[in-house]
């Protein structure tokens, strides 16, 4: 049978990707940079709404450059959410910080402003990571105005939310500092990179100097502070800005294939799925669903099923505070993130399922509680 992917890349049919890449190869600019960065930097930030925009080799790299220009040191404390991936958290240990993991609501599954406004209560810290977990905005208006009132900087991890509108704004516009993605598996891909976004120029400008390994505007190779090798390749951008063009039709694909989903499950009680508010408009990156604790079907028990149809699903991702390596790490709540990820999993939501593919996940699932 034919595989169907959690999510995949998929290039424009229209070939715009190649396009770019092909000049980049015609006028000799394939590395370091070139017009494809410049450009897509320029069209990245217009696509979103913000002024500046720095391309990076990743996500983590956005989220790294982000924290020290904070001016995290070794024993700051740092605000992140706990139920994420782990390249939301690792970047506040590069610079030896120590994560406060915070906990989320059941509404967005992202982090709780309840649970953000006690954490003040107990530390002091130096930035505060807030996620829009699979697409579906943070109530970032919230946690950005407790971040203010207490004169912290909020860094917005928008990996897996590029598209994604909350109360008209896209996300990863609200806070101080802005991070994309375009990993394999994101919404639109470079194969390999990430963004980071501001409002404050001084903000990208300090760090697309950082990322070119610091490098002083002399003749000579003249280094005053610690850099980095993490400038986005002009043969990558190109691919970037080619995917770019197709992001629209790439939200609604994959809020085709949610709704897809919500509309065959409604009428099995023990399924819930996560769905925007009101006045968001998702990008439905991933389609998570949970299944009711007294359920006789598990997630484990769907998954598996799924993957002997040769079809990839995934958990929710496991709560940072609840990881090995962060184990001595303080958390605060934790109850509902690990409720999450015990009863939840991630449908395909592959950009290039048919409705057949979509009908056959379907019906394998439904199959589970006939």
């Amino acid at each position: 049978m034919e595989r169907i992917y959690l999510a995949s890349p998929h290039m424009s049919s229209e070939g715009y990707e190649q396009a770019f890449v092909k000049e980049a190869f015609d006028t000799n600019w394939i590395a370091p940079l070139g017009e494809n960065v410049n450009q897509f930097e320029v069209e990245l930030a217009e696509k979103v709404g913000i002024e500046n925009a720095t391309a990076l080799v990743s996500g983590t790299s956005a989220i790294h450059l982000a924290l020290k220009h904070v001016g995290v040191k070794p024993g700051d404390i740092v605000f992140c959410q706990s139920l994420t991936f782990s390249a939301s958290a690792n970047p506040i240990v590069y610079e030896g910080g120590q994560p406060v993991f915070i906990d989320s609501e059941p509404g967005s599954w992202n982090m709780d402003p309840k649970r953000l406004e006690e954490a003040f209560t107990k530390y002091q810290p130096k930035a505060v990571i807030a996620v829009h977990l699979y697409g579906l905005a943070a109530k970032i208006d919230e946690i950005k105005a407790i971040c203010d009132k207490h004169g912290v900087p909020l860094i917005e991890d928008a990996a897996e939310s590029l598209g994604t509108l909350y109360k008209g704004q896209y996300t990863g516009t609200f806070g101080d500092y802005g991070i994309f993605s375009f990993n394999g598996n994101k919404i639109i891909t470079t194969s390999g990179g990430g963004m980071l976004v501001a409002h404050d120029p001084a903000i990208t400008d300090k760090a697309r100097f950082w990322a070119t390994q610091a490098r002083e505007n002399e003749r000579h190779y003249e280094h005053k502070e610690i850099g980095y090798n993490y400038r986005m390749s002009n043969i990558v951008a190109g691919i970037g800005r080619g995917q770019l063009k197709v992001l629209d039709e790439r939200i609604a694909q994959k809020r085709y294939i949610f709704q897809s989903y919500q509309e065959a499950f409604r009428d099995i009680d023990d399924i819930q799925f996560i769905t925007e508010f009101d006045d968001e408009r998702s990008n439905y990156w991933l389609s998570a669903m949970l299944i009711a604790k007294d359920s006789k079907v598990s997630p484990t028990m769907v998954m598996d099923t799924l993957a002997e149809e040769n079809i990839e699903s995934r958990p929710i991702w496991k709560p940072m505070h609840m990881q090995p390596v962060f184990s001595d790490c303080d958390v605060i709540g934790g109850e509902v993130a690990e409720d999450l990820f015990n009863r939840g999993l991630c449908l395909p939501s592959d950009t290039k399922m048919t409705d057949e593919d979509i009908e056959r996940v379907i019906r394998i699932i439904k199959s589970l509680w006939s």
